[in-house]
């Protein structure tokens, strides 16, 4: 896959991407490995949230969709999962707030009547051209919604998980090398990373399971929204396989790890698809 040079203005939408990520499952045959799961998804309007959206549907879930303002995203992923049978609830709003972190756990659960399945997937980054030109706003604003979301959310939801439940987190390969023009992007990746290899320790007890994906490029909205246009002229050339990903090849991972039947072992696992790279460490 190769893109041409080309912008957004943040948090981007999937309509104005060239060409368009393929992110909605079209090919994925369920297998009901979670069948009547209630799921609930932060970041699932586009991207890997979407597709790992339509797979859950796909597999039996219900899910709720937490985003920040992407409408035309979030009711088309809706859309998407309600043609397979399944409910889809949609939850707007901003995930660096305390309050609306526990408001997306008290409206799925009210909705649902309970919650099996998390997965913490929202993420905000902005490039730099060097330190230097990191702020102190922006530290704060990219931990707010890349890691302390994941724990406001996990709080408030743990309550509702019952034995059995799963947590599933998106890393990224920046988390496990760093990357000099996603400084602080880099470190909240990172501490999801040393978060996910924690909890599962803490959480083992309640018969919870938590887990975590590290891609490498993945061909989402967040990209050109974010990234200057010659860098996404070029983005994904460098790994061995030459190309980003398509959210559509990272979901069936999400579905592995929150599906007892394929993943009961599996907790503090970190699954890092780098598109050929060597996992660094």
């Amino acid at each position: 896959m190769n893109q041409p040079p080309q912008t957004q203005q943040p948090p981007g939408r999937t309509e104005e991407m060239a060409p368009r990520p393929r992110d909605e499952m079209r090919d994925y045959v369920g297998r009901d490995l979670l069948r009547d799961k209630r799921a609930l998804i932060t970041g699932g309007d586009s991207g890997i949230g979407r597709a790992v959206a339509v797979a859950f549907a796909k597999e039996g879930a219900d899910v709720s969709i937490a985003y920040l303002s992407e409408h035309s995203d979030a009711e088309h992923t809706a859309k998407l999962v309600k043609e397979q049978g399944r409910r889809c609830v949609l939850i707007a709003g901003d995930l660096a707030s305390l309050e609306h972190c526990r408001k997306v756990v008290d409206d799925t659960v009210r909705e649902f009547d309970g919650l099996d399945l998390l997965v913490n997937n929202v993420a905000t980054q902005q490039e730099l051209g060097s330190f230097d030109e990191l702020t102190d706003e922006q530290w704060i604003h990219t931990f707010d919604v890349n890691i302390h979301s994941y724990f406001r959310v996990t709080a408030a939801a743990i309550r509702h998980m019952p034995e059995g439940s799963a947590i599933v987190n998106t890393g990224s390969v920046n988390g496990l090398r760093g990357n000099k023009k996603l400084i602080d992007y880099s470190a909240t990746k990172g501490a999801v990373h040393a978060w996910t290899y924690a909890m599962a320790q803490s959480l083992a007890p309640r018969g919870i399971r938590i887990n975590c994906v590290a891609p490498g490029p993945v061909w989402t909205p967040l990209i050109p929204a974010t990234l200057r246009e010659e860098h996404v002229e070029k983005f994904g050339q460098q790994v061995p396989m030459q190309r980003a990903a398509e959210p559509d090849e990272l979901a069936p991972s999400f579905v592995f790890l929150a599906a007892n039947q394929l993943s009961s072992y599996y907790t503090g696992e970190v699954i890092a698809a780098l598109g050929g790279e060597t996992t660094p460490g």
